[in-house]
């Protein structure tokens, strides 16, 4: 597993833990942003100590091949001055070269594959870190909105797991009970309530509609009898 490969294992368990904790996303997604520019930071300089090592290797190998040639050269002038034992020490030289310059071509290979490799995920973690900062506003606003839900859903679970609401209704029909009681027991017994000043003066028009009726119903029997 490469260093790019564990950061986002990290990366994910750090957002699993604030997703289940979730104690201030504001504050704990800041702290994730930051994590991840750490994490691009160190990724930065893995990729430059790869470059690094891949631009050395180059520049050994080209060493090498560089002594060969000379050492090539040098046999070429041994041979025109007839030295013949001496143009073979310089081609030994030569050949040797030769093998280390072969040598670097597996290793040259092998540092420039790292390289690109560590680039490419280089330039992914990039793009997470943007996309992580240009969602960042958003994923707060759902996290308020979602925690003010939450509050008001376990406000209303309250209210009605005590039955606050039932009882309020119970005692509303309770009183509406009494009062009807109330009523009742003051029509049995005929008596107006004494707070009721407007019931006293429809009983007193009431008794004065009556009298008037009684007295024009004794005046047109006498006139008859007359």
């Amino acid at each position: 597993m490469g260093i790019f490969d564990r950061m986002t294992d990290i990366f994910k368990s750090n957002v699993n833990d604030a997703l289940d904790r979730m104690e201030d996303p504001e504050k704990m997604l800041k702290n994730m942003i930051i994590e991840m520019e750490e994490a691009l930071t160190k990724a930065t300089s893995a990729l430059a100590k790869a470059i690094a090592n891949e631009q050395n290797l180059r520049k050994q190998q080209g060493l090498a091949q560089q002594q060969a040639t000379q050492w090539e050269e040098k046999a070429a002038l041994a041979m025109k001055a007839g030295n013949a034992d001496l143009a073979k020490q310089a081609l030994s030289k030569k050949i040797t070269y030769d093998g280390q310059a072969r040598q670097y071509d597996g290793m040259i290979t092998q540092a420039a594959n790292t390289t690109q490799s560590l680039r490419s995920q280089l330039d992914a973690l990039k793009a997470k870190l943007d996309e992580a900062r240009m969602k960042q506003s958003t994923l707060i606003a759902r996290a308020q909105v979602a925690k003010t839900q939450k509050e008001f859903s376990t406000a209303m679970g309250t209210a009605v797991g005590n039955g606050a609401f039932a009882k309020f209704d119970k005692m509303e029909k309770k009183i509406e009970g009494m009062e009807a009681e109330a009523q009742a027991f003051s029509e049995v017994s005929g008596a107006a309530p004494a707070d009721d000043p407007f019931a006293a003066l429809e009983k007193n028009r009431q008794v004065d509609d009556e009298l008037a009726k009684l007295m024009a119903k004794m005046g047109q029997g006498g006139g008859s009898g007359a």
